[in-house]
């Protein structure tokens, strides 16, 4: 953490915590650009909004600052998120259709961040001002701008730093499958908005808003819909299939697919039916992945398959004494929170939070049972042993799910290929034509992919 930075008790607690189950729900965090982070000063935190409370979680959980962050004035109400809110010092942003007539609800909120910033304090805020599933970046209001400039009025030149943060998911709706990807940007330029200010205020706040949607562009990978990113994932395998290079880090793999996104581009403009032709196609191979079950490259023979299948039962069976009492710990308030999002019927973007809201709330509780049922019965050395067994069973639990699933693939894969023993044969040709043919259109594109 950067010298010069204390965080007050509650948030310190509350950040443990963000960060405990963000660890907790999501397979891999990767933060990028952490020391374009200033140490000190005003800060605005300026951030795309693609999962709900989550975008906020991360912010808080992994930038190495105490952030006041933006909470729409309904949540301060909720009787589990509420709380840890106002530990947080959030501050509520009343929506139209919730300030009414009131304009003094949203004024002292500018008032708030105002003072914050001048007193080098550091906000959190979601430009585009709501949530949404899809990968792309709506277009920003200009209340970031309004809160920079109205603290930097009078203060000073470059007296808050505008700092862009791109936040990228991989299937963020799902437990433990699910990656988050934090880039933080290098500042943007405020002094000309600053400047201009002083005479055209409105014109200023648009031209600023400009610059950090053009710099949030530069950060996150932007495709037309959740289908073409997942396609794009599938054309990364491809790529590498035929030897090409895909950066491992997490910094180098978003630029390769923003690259990949650029070309995908281009190519609709210089060969379109060629191009719908290999997205028809890719779509066919991963409905048939999915279908089977795993990969074409990691198909076999019957034969093989079942030895796969016998030995991933084996390991579920050895694994099983030591997952048993996470499982029976777990299981309920984990099936139960399933049950529980499903039946909110709330949007895709919303799932994590939800999920990771319900969560909070149900597994204490069932923690609390068993661990008063064992006093009852056994007195404090049997208590202590049930809370002894949580953590650890958690997560042998978690290890048992994980293996299960992999016996629920190569299972589906046997019975495909003994059903239709040509199936690996077919589909590995197919992966290797679309292989080949995803060179032959990064040919047709050497300004991205030169020789």
């Amino acid at each position: 953490m950067p010298s010069g930075i204390t965080l007050a008790p509650g948030y310190t607690v509350v950040r443990g915590l963000v960060r405990f189950l963000l660890a907790l729900f999501y397979r891999r965090l990767d933060v990028v650009g952490a020391e374009n982070v200033p140490s000190e000063g005003g800060l605005v935190v300026a951030a795309n909004h693609h999962n709900s409370i989550v975008d906020a979680m991360l912010l808080i959980g992994l930038l190495p600052r105490r952030l006041r962050t933006l909470a729409n004035a309904p949540l301060f109400g909720n009787p589990i998120i509420g709380p840890f809110l106002r530990l947080l010092g959030a501050l509520p942003v009343h929506r139209r259709q919730e300030a009414g007539t009131d304009p003094a609800r949203n004024a002292s909120l500018f008032a708030a961040t105002t003072a914050t910033l001048r007193g080098g304090g550091a906000i959190a805020i979601f430009p585009e001002g709501r949530t949404q599933a899809e990968p792309v970046l709506l277009e920003l209001r200009t209340g970031a701008a309004r809160m920079l400039l109205a603290a930097e009025e009078g203060s000073g030149p470059a007296a808050v730093t505008l700092l862009p943060v791109g936040l990228v998911f991989s299937a963020p709706g799902t437990f433990r499958e699910g990656q988050a990807l934090v880039v933080i940007g290098s500042p943007v330029s405020t002094a000309e908005a600053a400047a201009l200010a002083r005479t055209e205020p409105e014109r200023a706040a648009r031209l600023l808003t400009g610059a950090l949607a053009t710099a949030l562009r530069g950060l996150i990978v932007e495709a037309e819909d959740r289908q073409t990113l997942r396609l794009l994932g599938l054309a990364e395998e491809l790529w590498r299939d035929e030897g090409g290079e895909v950066p491992r880090d997490a910094a180098g793999r978003v630029e390769w697919l923003r690259r990949a996104l650029r070309t995908y581009r281009l190519l609709l403009e210089r060969a379109p039916d060629r191009v719908h032709a290999f997205r028809g196609r890719l779509g066919d191979l991963a409905g048939d992945v999915e279908r089977v079950g795993l990969g074409p490259r990691w198909l076999a023979t019957p034969a093989r398959l079942a030895g796969r299948v016998a030995l991933q039962a084996a390991a579920l069976l050895l694994l099983s004494p030591l997952a048993f009492p996470g499982i029976v710990l777990h299981a309920v308030p984990y099936n139960l929170t399933d049950v529980v999002v499903r039946k909110l019927q709330r949007t895709d973007e919303e799932e994590a939070t939800d999920k990771i809201a319900v969560g909070l709330l149900l597994f204490p509780l069932f923690w609390l049972l068993p661990t008063w049922a064992a006093w009852r019965l056994g007195g404090p050395w049997a208590a202590a042993a049930v809370v002894a067994a949580l953590l650890p069973g958690a997560f042998f639990a978690l290890a048992w799910r994980d293996r299960l699933e992999r016996l629920v693939r190569v299972a589906r894969a046997f019975v495909h290929c003994r059903r239709d023993p040509g199936l690996p044969g077919r589909l590995r040709e197919e992966r290797r034509a679309l292989a080949e043919e995803l060179r032959a259109l990064a040919r047709l594109v050497p300004e991205e992919w030169p020789d």
